[in-house]
């Protein structure tokens, strides 16, 4: 994490502070396969660029405190970069394989999207509607639905207070998947991805890191677990 990223969080720090709790986080929608199994359904199939894999150290909120967290494990993160997404870029083509078994028509969309780029939508007081308005890719693309996966951190993370690690680096993979039927807005399915795995055994190990890299992998496979298995039900 460089001096650049530093001043990124900083600045997503006083960003919270300042919002505060203004929105809840959207909680799960069990997946209603109905809409899968319905010929001449079209669903769009769309993935945001995947996060580049680095390291995170939340807590070191001041710019000296991350600076000294970034020097104090640039081991690790000198190894992060090297890590490889394994088969999370082929999430899209694996839901469009599962879509078009359980009759639906899979749309792959294959243009870089961003959560953030699209336009928010008033909140629904009971949160099974997309707080996103995804109308153009309706237009665009002629879906009905879209499946979206947004990956927003893949890496390894260490809590700080301050200056000082409160915990081990853990494997981390956050974001959210979610099935958005365009005419509604209604949310179909929505899956908060919240993995976070600890090394089986030691993890300082350089320059490898292999306990940390065991649990960085299997992050990744839980991941596409939690992102496949609703479709295949």
């Amino acid at each position: 994490m460089n001096l650049r990223a530093f001043v990124a969080a900083s600045a997503a720090c006083v960003l919270l502070i300042l919002t505060g709790c203004a929105t809840k986080p959207q909680a799960p929608v069990a997946m209603n396969s109905t809409g899968l199994s319905a010929p001449g359904v079209r669903i769009g199939v769309a993935m945001t660029p995947l996060p580049k894999v680095d390291t995170s150290f939340p807590g070191a909120n001041c710019l000296l405190c991350m600076a000294a967290a970034s020097v104090a494990n640039s081991s690790l993160t000198a190894y992060t970069k090297a890590l490889t997404y394994e088969d999370l870029p082929k999430l899209k083509q694996a839901l469009s394989d599962l879509i078009r078994k359980r009759g639906a028509e899979p749309v792959l969309i294959d243009e870089d999207l961003s959560l953030d780029g699209f336009p928010d939508r008033a909140v629904s007081t009971d949160g099974n509607f997309a707080r996103k308005d995804f109308s153009a890719m309706q237009k665009k693309h002629r879906i009905d639905k879209l499946l979206l996966i947004d990956l927003r951190l893949i890496g390894f993370e260490r809590t700080y207070a301050s200056y000082f690690p409160t915990s081990d680096p853990k494997a981390v993979v956050r974001g959210s998947a979610m099935l958005v039927d365009l005419k509604s807005h209604a949310l179909e399915w929505y899956q908060p991805v919240m993995v976070m795995l600890a090394s089986d055994g030691a993890w300082d190990e350089p320059p490898k890191f292999p306990g940390l890299s065991n649990a960085y992998f299997q992050a990744l496979e839980v991941t596409a677990d939690e992102v496949l298995t609703p479709f295949k039900r």
